[in-house]
């Protein structure tokens, strides 16, 4: 059976590298012979397709910031890297309780930080133009999902920061994965294993 995508669909989590990936009518080939992937872009005639990327910082999320930056160069999208960001909680004498508001910037800033180092590093200097910022305040997998609406694509690192040793997916892309309103791809980071 040949795996296809077609319909209103954003560009097919199927890596490229897999087979022809065909988007508006144009074929892009890749490695292997004889197979096609059919994409329809959800966008009109002549917008840009949308493709959403959690970035924390991890070298999983920068492998999965390098993928989303390949597929935006395949399907002529634009990639959205974002950053979510909240205050720690603290535990104190009368339980959990938020951090002080004073501590907003701080985080805020090693947030940012952290978004434009993984950028740097992850996307090639000619496709920086692609690339979308975006920090929002709350939980990881809350961000992406809300983030990801209206998107063709969302793309998640298998693990963060948080990550369980020995876990095939971290809890993010698990729930991404689960709730998202569009296609995820999950991209492994090298020492995953794949």
């Amino acid at each position: 059976m040949r795996p296809w995508c077609s319909g209103q669909v954003a560009p097919c989590a199927i890596p490229p590298a897999y087979g022809t990936l065909r988007t508006g009518g144009k074929a892009v080939p890749s490695s292997l012979d004889g197979l096609t992937v059919e994409v329809a872009m959800s966008g009109g005639p002549g917008e840009q397709g949308r493709i959403v990327v959690g970035v924390d910082g991890s070298e999983s999320s920068k492998e999965a910031l390098r993928w989303a930056v390949r597929q935006a160069e395949l399907t002529d999208s634009t990639v959205h890297a974002v950053t979510a960001w909240e205050y720690p909680p603290l535990f104190g004498s009368i339980g959990w309780v938020d951090a002080p508001q004073e501590l907003a910037g701080d985080i805020k800033g090693a947030a940012s930080r952290a978004l434009d180092h993984a950028i740097e590093e992850a996307v090639p200097p000619e496709q920086v133009k692609r690339i979308h910022r975006g920090l929002a305040y709350g939980t990881p997998a809350v961000v992406l999902l809300d983030q990801a609406r209206g998107a063709d694509l969302l793309v998640v690192g298998s693990h963060g920061h948080g990550g369980f040793a020995g876990a095939l997916l971290g809890s993010v892309g698990q729930h991404c994965t689960q709730h998202a309103p569009c296609p995820v791809v999950v991209v492994r980071h090298a020492s995953d294993g794949t």
